[in-house]
């Protein structure tokens, strides 16, 4: 069917997918940089640095992730990348623990112990040594948080706060439909459709 402007539902939901993958992956890629490496610094040196870094998560965290994107979309302001980066930035706290808790395991294992022994400085002794062996934990939180990111882009898409038209986002076609659902039911439908199933296949 088509929406109220004539324009053909399909396509645009073929055309979003393009948007909604690109929305789940990079939201993911901000929220790994962010959380793996704060996480990585403050498992690695503690003290002082893990504690101001830990209690700044425990803060973030404190709130629900939708809320925190909001509040970075108010001092962004509303577009189709700026939502990206809220999602990204409300997904960073659970990257950073989940990384944080890898390196204190893994920094007192011996390969650990024996290259600081050598000498080795300690940006060679995370990126060579730790990293890969705690990529492992923070591959599977990244997969199932691209699901989280999709569904949280069209949601931001929704309220109004993320995409703006005439793009087609899953969330804005469901935001552009719902005036129509007694007479259209068609419009709100299968943008919903299509976002669960994507959710599920990722998962």
């Amino acid at each position: 069917g088509t929406d109220a402007f004539g324009r053909d539902i399909y396509t645009r939901l073929v055309y979003g997918s393009r948007i909604s993958m690109r929305m789940g992956l990079v939201s993911v890629g901000i929220a790994l940089l962010l959380g793996v490496t704060s996480g990585m610094i403050a498992g690695f040196y503690g003290k002082r640095i893990d504690n101001l870094i830990m209690r700044i998560v425990d803060i973030t965290l404190a709130f629900p992730g939708i809320l925190l994107a909001l509040v970075v979309i108010a001092i962004l302001g509303p577009s189709l990348f700026n939502a990206m980066v809220a999602v990204g930035i409300s997904a960073a706290p659970t990257y950073a623990r989940v990384t944080r808790g890898m390196v204190l395991k893994t920094k007192e294992e011996v390969f650990v112990e024996s290259a600081t022994a050598i000498g080795c400085r300690p940006g060679r002794i995370i990126m060579r040594h730790i990293l890969p062996n705690i990529l492992g934990p923070i591959v599977v939180v990244a997969t199932l948080g691209v699901g989280g990111a999709i569904i949280s882009g069209p949601a931001l898409s929704f309220l109004g706060l993320g995409a703006l038209p005439p793009t087609p986002e899953w969330g804005l076609i469901l935001s552009e439909g719902r005036n129509y659902l007694r007479v259209a039911w068609w419009i709100t439908t299968f943008p919903g459709l299509a976002i669960m199933i994507t959710v599920l296949s990722i998962n």
